[in-house]
C-alpha cells in the first residue's frame, strides 16, 4: 500500500504581535480552514455542563488561558445545571438553553462540545455550519451515520475539528509511540492489548447514562474510542477487518435486587456497589440539585433492567498495514490498568500501567523492550502531575497556548483521527450483533489507510 503522510489537523496561530487567534488547519482530504486572522482572544462557547464540561473545558480554561481564550457563551438544556456551571467555570458570559440562539448571537470563533455522546453530532454539525471550529470530547458520535453527517459538514462548510485525544500527551505513551517510530523492535506484526475497569470506576459507567447504548454507543465506543485511538496513532494505520464478541453478564439485570438509584434504595445494607453520592459535594451541586429539570439520576442502580450495553468485550481487528489487534476491556475488575504488548520482527515491546489499584504503587511507569537475540531494555517514565498522566494539561497547551509548534509525534488528533476511532468500536458492535466480521470501509466513505509505514 502506498505511503500517505497525512497533515494531521492542529490549531495554528493567527500570524502577527497583535493577534491571538487560532484556527484549526485541516488535514488532506477533509477540507482546510480559511486562515483568516482573529483578534486575541480566542472567543470559545462551550456547551454541555457536565463534570468533562465544567472542568477541563470549563474552569480549567478560565484560571489557565484567560489571556488567550475568552467565554463569550455556554449551553445546556438543564437551566439549573447551567446557572451552576457558569458559576463554578467563573466565566462572566450569557447562559442559554437554546444553542441556536447562543450560536446567532455570539458566533464563536471556537465551540467546545461535551454533551452526551448521542448528541455530539448534531452540535458539532451546527457548530460548523455556524463557522466555528469545533473542539469535542471523545467519541466523536456514536454510529456511522451520525460520523457521515459530521464529515460530509467538515467537507461542505471548510472548518475544522479537533477532537481531544488527551491519552496521546502523556510522556510514557509518547515515549512508546517514539520507540516504534524509530523502529526499536521492528515491523510491528501483532499488538496484545488489554484492558481493566474496577469496580468503582467501571461501575460509574453503568451508573450514568452510558450504560444505555443509545446514548453512548456501548463502551467499544464511549471508553474504548480512547484505547483504539491510541492503537492506530501507535500503528501508523487504521483498521480494517473487525471481529468481536461481548456480554452483559455482571451488572444490569443479573442481580437479585434493583432500584432506581442509590439514595433510598432499600438494598444497601446488602450491596457492595452501594454509592452515597451525598458524600460528594460536587456531584450534588452539579447533579442532584437539578435532577427536577430533566430527571437525570447520577446515581443510578447498577442492575436497572434498561441497562444494555456489554461489560466484556473481546475484539479482533486487521490493520491496513497487515498488523492484528487483540484487544478486551473487562469492567469488574478488582485494580484498574492496562497490559499492552507489541509484537515486532526483531524483538517485543510491553508495559502494564497500573492507574487505580489497591496496592502501593511506583512512581513512574516502565516499558520492557526484549531484543529477539539480546537483552532486555527497562525503560522508566516518572509519572506526570495533572489529568491522563499529565496528558490534558499537554493537550490543552498544544490548543491554546502552542497551536503552531512542531508536532513529530502527530499528538494532534483531528476529525479523521475521532472518526477511525469511533468506526473501530461501531464495527465491533455490529460484528458482536451479527455474529461475522465486518469490513470498516462498508461504514462510510473513509477507506482505512497506511498513515506512514515503518520499520
Amino acid at each position: 500500500m502506498q505511503d500517505i503522510d497525512l497533515d494531521r489537523r492542529r490549531f495554528i496561530a493567527a500570524g502577527g504581535a497583535a493577534t491571538a487567534g487560532l484556527l484549526l488547519a485541516g488535514p488532506a482530504g477533509l477540507g482546510h480552514a480559511s486562515r483568516r486572522r482573529r483578534p486575541a482572544p480566542l472567543r470559545v462557547a462551550l456547551v454541555g455542563t457536565g463534570i468533562r464540561g465544567t472542568s477541563m473545558w470549563g474552569r480549567n480554561v478560565v484560571e489557565g488561558y484567560s489571556d488567550v481564550a475568552e467565554f463569550v457563551g455556554i449551553s445546556d438544556i438543564n437551566p439549573g445545571r447551567l446557572e451552576y456551571g457558569r458559576q463554578y467555570i467563573g466565566a462572566d458570559c450569557p447562559t442559554y438553553v437554546d444553542f441556536d440562539q447562543m450560536m446567532r448571537e455570539q458566533q464563536p470563533d471556537m465551540l467546545m462540545v461535551t454533551t452526551m455522546d448521542s448528541t455530539h453530532h448534531e452540535f458539532i454539525i451546527k457548530g460548523l455550519e455556524a463557522g466555528a471550529d469545533v473542539l469535542t470530547e471523545k467519541p466523536l458520535t456514536t454510529d456511522e451515520a451520525r460520523c457521515q453527517a459530521i464529515l460530509d459538514a467538515q467537507r461542505r462548510t471548510g472548518r475544522n475539528v479537533l477532537v481531544t485525544f488527551n491519552y496521546r500527551y502523556s510522556p510514557q505513551r509518547a515515549r512508546m509511540k517514539e520507540l516504534l517510530m524509530d523502529g526499536r523492535i521492528g515491523r510491528v506484526t501483532s499488538v496484545d492489548f488489554h484492558w481493566y475497569l474496577d469496580t468503582d470506576h467501571g461501575a460509574s459507567y453503568f451508573r450514568r447514562w452510558h450504560g444505555l447504548r443509545e446514548f453512548g454507543g456501548t463502551l467499544l465506543v464511549h471508553k474504548a474510542t480512547h484505547h483504539f485511538d491510541l492503537v492506530n496513532w501507535w500503528l501508523d494505520s487504521e483498521p480494517e477487518t473487525v471481529y468481536a464478541q461481548g456480554e452483559l453478564e455482571f451488572y444490569g439485570s443479573n442481580n437479585a435486587f434493583r432500584h432506581t438509584n442509590c439514595r433510598g434504595c432499600p438494598h444497601q445494607d446488602g450491596c457492595d456497589f452501594y454509592w452515597d453520592i451525598t458524600e460528594d459535594q460536587r456531584l450534588m451541586d452539579l447533579y442532584v440539585d437539578h435532577e427536577e429539570h430533566d430527571g437525570y439520576l447520577r446515581d443510578g442502580c447498577l442492575w436497572r433492567d434498561e441497562i444494555n450495553i456489554y461489560d466484556k468485550m473481546g475484539v479482533q481487528a486487521r490493520y491496513a498495514n497487515g498488523v492484528q489487534l487483540s484487544y478486551s476491556l473487562t469492567t469488574y475488575s478488582p485494580y484498574e490498568g492496562y497490559r499492552i504488548a507489541f509484537n515486532g520482527t526483531e524483538g517485543r515491546m510491553e508495559t502494564w500501567v497500573k492507574e487505580r489499584q489497591p496496592w502501593e504503587a511506583e512512581d513512574y511507569d516502565e516499558i520492557r523492550v526484549t531484543d529477539n537475540f539480546g537483552g532486555t531494555e527497562l525503560i522508566r517514565i516518572p509519572h506526570a502531575g495533572g489529568g491522563h498522566a499529565g496528558g490534558d494539561e499537554r493537550l490543552m497547551d498544544r490548543v491554546f497556548r502552542e497551536p503552531d509548534a512542531p508536532d513529530p509525534l502527530q499528538q494532534s488528533a483531528g476529525l479523521r483521527d475521532g472518526a477511525m476511532s469511533i468506526l473501530l468500536g461501531i464495527a465491533a458492535r455490529k460484528s458482536i450483533e451479527t455474529g461475522e466480521p465486518v469490513e470498516v470501509g462498508s461504514l462510510t466513505d473513509l477507506q482505512p489507510r497506511v498513515v506512514r509505514l515503518r520499520g
